[in-house]
């Protein structure tokens, strides 16, 4: 049955997000969101990774069997994390070089596994993509939200050095929220991933719930 692209997209951007919806891709979201400049370049480049492992998989699904369509998903996605990371070697450096070995694990996110299986190996090319690209930005506004909670709590800043690490151009994203000597340190070591997550994820339910839709939490069978 086909799926109506506002579906696809509120899907994506909200009511099934990777991250609040799903808990998938957790290992990511915790830690790379020491700032909203990290979450920002770590969800992008899952993002282009979903939208183009998505679009190949919604290609050929007709040629891919059922035994051996698991192994098939992880090269294509491979290949893809493979692009994307010498792509951010040559143009980005600086963010590559913090975001280091999360960019190569993308393969091991449950995420763009979760959709090919679920979304690209059922639904036509033009839908697939679709869904690549919004849940792709939906787990990039997700990582840059959680980053920016810890960030503005942790340092009192927000998007610092995002000129350094994206390029001049982004100089504009950089703002000092608070005093530096208020930051709680707590919030940009592990354990505040976890809480800015947790307080993130309560709002969403909140949002729900007020809206009338209850409190559902979509299966997750692996958080990695």
């Amino acid at each position: 049955m086909a799926i109506g692209y506002n579906r696809i997209i509120r899907d994506g951007l909200w009511d099934n997000n990777g991250v609040f919806g799903m808990l998938l891709g957790m290992c990511p979201t915790m830690a790379m969101t020491t700032s909203a400049t990290n979450g920002l370049g770590m969800g992008l480049a899952t993002a282009v990774v979903m939208a183009a492992s998505n679009l190949l998989v919604a290609m050929f699904r007709n040629y891919i069997t059922q035994e051996v369509r698991i192994p098939v998903y992880i090269l294509i996605v491979a290949a893809m994390v493979t692009m994307v990371d010498l792509i951010m070697n040559a143009w980005m450096h600086e963010l590559y070089k913090v975001l280091g070995l999360f960019i190569p694990l993308i393969v091991s996110n449950c995420l763009p596994l979760a959709r090919l299986e679920a979304f690209a190996a059922k639904e036509p090319v033009l839908p697939s993509l679709v869904d690549g690209i919004f849940m792709g930005i939906g787990f990039t506004l997700s990582l840059t939200a959680i980053g920016a909670v810890r960030e503005i709590i942790g340092s009192g800043t927000l998007f610092a050095n995002a000129s350094f690490l994206l390029g001049p151009n982004f100089k504009f994203m950089e703002m000092q929220i608070l005093p530096g000597d208020m930051g709680v340190l707590m919030m940009i070591l592990p354990p505040g991933g976890f809480l800015a997550t947790g307080l993130l994820l309560v709002v969403k339910r909140m949002i729900d719930v007020r809206n009338g839709k209850g409190i559902q939490m979509a299966g997750a069978h692996c958080v990695t």
